[in-house]
């Protein structure tokens, strides 16, 4: 019985003890790093915090978030021993630690690690005017594809309508049965062409609605060269993103770009362990030219300074992105890989930290704290190289429809003035000497050959 008792009471103090160490405040230990975790009015703020706050609601339990005493996030030694954030949770010094923490191997046989509340990779980081030589086809740029066959649409549009009007206008073309049309299909197709180049190919309009087709030509070429020339200078400054070094094949052939990345970084581990020859190559270079940088703010300031691809983790590298505008990320990400938050090993509570990222990331709330902490500052830069689309455009074509319809219009009311005041003199209907016109300028257009055929045999005889 008092066996039994014992039992009991040692259950109880067990039960009260393991009570007491939940309802506690967990110390939290964190890196100032943007924008994990920033220094705002005495207090923390960031992602992290943020996701800090809502794991604790969901789990349940109160903390203190302090910065880690040296600086760093967790590197092993030659003696097995962990300094910065790892560290501190090996030695008890710290019951969590929320930061961008990379899930490694080496981190997991030391500390617990939930699931990612973050996936990321290996990219590098280049100024804008690291760019490509000129292209054969850059010229092109400027517009898009749907735009230039909009452009081509309206060039062979207004051609055919100086055709038609050239024809149908009586003041362009008085005596078909004698006269010699100035504007052919071919005639139309090179004068529109000359005035495309501003060159004013000859000869020109008389009438009023040939007049008024080439004015709305006109000004939609010097509106469109405007904005051609305009987009051509835009793509062609140091604000192009196009890279010479795409790939980290690329950044590892070449010698003129210098690289290099976090000194004592999961990313130079990375390297350092790959049995892959460009990977090694990118490792022993580093080496070699000692190309290390100590914080992350270094790194991205020796990028833009220019000459330099600053090596790091993707998210960080898409961040300095966001924040400094003359920067652009490579495409190619490598080694992917998550950031966890650590806790000590065998600890009760890893389980339900894992359980509720996961419910955070199923709810849709990690990509709203990334987007909210990532939002770049670059908006109205990246809309000044936009190529020119058909929609904005669309006033210029709506202008020169309106010219061409305009002009097309008015060659039908000359046209009809001159076969009513006809028709009068020759005693027909207006409808009737109107069709004979129009049969006399588009089907015997070339009436006035056998004219000048039977000239030319009574000339021989």
């Amino acid at each position: 019985m008092l066996f039994g008792f014992f039992v009991l009471f040692f259950v109880f103090y067990l039960d009260k003890g393991i009570c007491a160490a939940v309802e506690s405040e967990l110390r939290i230990t964190t890196i100032k790093q943007e924008p994990y975790a920033t220094s705002k009015d005495s207090q923390l703020e960031g992602f992290c915090m943020d996701l800090l706050s809502e794991v604790a609601k969901k789990v349940g339990f109160k903390y203190q978030v302090h910065l880690v005493k040296d600086g760093n996030y967790g590197r092993q030694d030659d003696n097995g021993n962990w300094n910065g954030m790892i560290g501190e949770i090996v030695r008890g010094e710290a019951d969590l630690a929320i930061a961008p923490l990379t899930l490694t191997a080496a981190r997991e046989k030391a500390v617990g690690m939930t699931k990612p509340f973050m996936q990321t990779g290996i990219s590098f980081l280049l100024r804008k005017d690291v760019s490509e030589g000129a292209g054969f086809s850059d010229f092109l740029t400027p517009f898009t594809a749907e735009t230039w066959v909009c452009i081509l649409v309206a060039y062979l549009g207004t051609a055919v309508c100086i055709f038609i009007v050239s024809r149908l206008s009586p003041c362009e073309w008085n005596q078909p049965q004698s006269e010699q049309n100035r504007f052919s299909l071919l005639n139309s197709l090179w004068y529109t062409a000359g005035a495309l180049t501003l060159q004013g190919a000859g000869p020109h309009p008389k009438g009023l609605s040939g007049r008024v087709v080439i004015c709305s030509w006109w000004f939609f070429t010097i509106v469109l060269l405007a904005f051609y020339f305009s987009n051509l200078s835009s793509s062609n400054t140091p604000q192009s993103s196009q890279q010479i070094v795409k790939g980290f094949e690329d950044l590892a052939n070449q010698d003129s770009t210098q690289y290099g990345c976090l000194a004592g970084s999961s990313t130079l581990a990375f390297f350092k362990n790959s049995n892959n020859p460009v990977y090694r190559r990118i490792y022993e270079h580093m080496e070699r030219t000692k190309s290390f940088v100590s914080t992350m703010d270094e790194g991205v300031r020796r990028a833009k300074e220019g000459n330099f691809a600053f090596i790091g983790e993707s998210v960080s590298l898409d961040l300095a992105v966001a924040r400094h505008c003359e920067l652009v990320r490579a495409h190619e990400v490598i080694g992917m890989r998550g950031y966890s938050i650590a806790t000590s090993l065998g600890s009760p509570i890893i389980k339900n930290l894992s359980v509720a990222i996961l419910q955070l990331s199923e709810a849709g709330e990690l990509a709203y704290l990334r987007s909210k902490w990532w939002a770049s500052s670059c908006l109205a830069d990246k809309a000044k190289s936009v190529a020119g689309q058909p929609h904005s455009l669309k006033g210029m074509f709506l202008v020169l429809s309106l010219g061409l319809g305009l002009g097309l219009l008015l060659a039908v009311l000359e046209l009809t003035s001159r076969s009513r005041s006809s028709a009068v003199e020759q005693k027909k209907s207006c409808c009737t000497v109107l069709t004979e016109e129009l049969s006399l300028r588009f089907k015997n257009s070339n009436a006035n050959k056998p004219q000048e055929a039977a000239d030319k045999d009574t000339e021989k005889a």
